[in-house]
């Protein structure tokens, strides 16, 4: 089990330095130059000439990678183009409102999905089942944006029950900063509560077809008590990993999500530095969601191996 923890550990590892090039190669495709992008009207080429000079541009791309990868690694993001402030200031309020909101959606959905999941599972060709179902597909098959949408000019438009735009505050009193994330929270829950139920029910159904089950019902065991007892625990393995990719969607995946409802998170900090050709930002926010995704699904894979009972003794 050791062995198999390592092993997982080194390939996160490998996978961030893979994903860190193609951070790096990606921005350096970016159409335009950077130098003539902060010019504009002023670019001559002396002043171009001067300007990558200063950007370190005429250096070999290889050279300005290690740099920069360096750099990360000690917590130096650089400094913003749009404003010349340290990225690592700009991103700090736009982080922490992110994993606010991701916090707050995985709050509402991973109880949620593993409830419908179990009662589905018990009930399993029923009402309830069938109409879990058919919802969870309907979710699953629309855009998280659309999703957005709907729910904009529905619930915030025309009932105007929450507001359509979360924008939020750091000074706001935490009632009010939940009531103005709730549509985007909304949304998230939506399209990850299909994928967290459908799992659990499949998981759970799985194992109750094994012969200790059809036992424990002839004895005359409750059907609850088959699942939560029996069934649930060794199926953990996928709803754990199930569990943590729709917690990296929550991190990495709220791009949509923050732009439709302009909410000042890290995504939408994303989008505006793409727009104003502000390659640190960018670079530094690929960064952290690469790094988010992979250390959830890390963490999935070393909480499957030790929720394995079969990893977890010996033979």
């Amino acid at each position: 089990m050791i062995r198999l923890v390592l092993q997982r550990l080194a390939i996160g590892a490998l996978t961030l330095w893979a994903a860190s090039v193609l951070i790096f190669a990606g921005t350096e495709l970016l159409p335009g130059d950077l130098a003539s992008a902060i010019l504009q009207n002023n670019a001559t080429p002396e002043t171009l000439a001067e300007m990558r000079k200063q950007l370190g541009l005429e250096r070999p791309p290889a050279v300005r990678y290690l740099e920069w990868l360096r750099n990360a690694a000690a917590g130096n993001l650089g400094i913003s183009l749009a404003n010349d402030k340290p990225v690592a200031e700009e991103i700090g309020p736009r982080l922490w409102n992110t994993l606010f909101l991701a916090a707050y959606a995985a709050l509402v959905a991973i109880p949620l999905a593993l409830s419908i999941g179990l009662a589905a599972a018990i009930w399993q060709g029923g009402v309830f089942d069938r109409s879990a179902n058919v919802a969870t597909l309907i979710t699953i098959s629309v855009p998280e944006y659309f999703l957005a949408y709907l729910l904009v000019k529905y619930v915030a438009v025309q009932l105007r029950l929450f507001p359509a735009l979360s924008l939020v505050s750091p000074d706001m009193p935490l009632g009010q900063r939940l009531q103005f994330c709730f549509l985007p929270m909304l949304t998230l829950v939506l399209v990850t509560v299909a994928h967290m139920m459908r799992m659990t029910r499949a998981s759970v159904l799985a194992i109750m077809a094994s012969p200790y089950i059809e036992m424990a019902i002839l004895n005359g065991t409750s059907k609850w008590e088959i699942v939560l007892r029996h069934a649930l625990p060794n199926a953990l393995a996928p709803i754990i990993n199930v569990i943590a990719l729709n917690l990296a969607y929550l991190v990495v995946g709220v791009v949509v999500v923050e732009s439709v409802f302009v909410y000042p998170g890290l995504g939408q900090l994303m989008v505006d530095a793409v727009s104003k050709h502000d390659v640190p930002v960018v670079q530094a926010c690929g960064l952290i969601f690469a790094t988010a995704f992979i250390l959830l699904n890390l963490a999935a894979d070393v909480l499957g191996i030790l929720s394995n009972p079969r990893l977890r003794h010996r033979r």
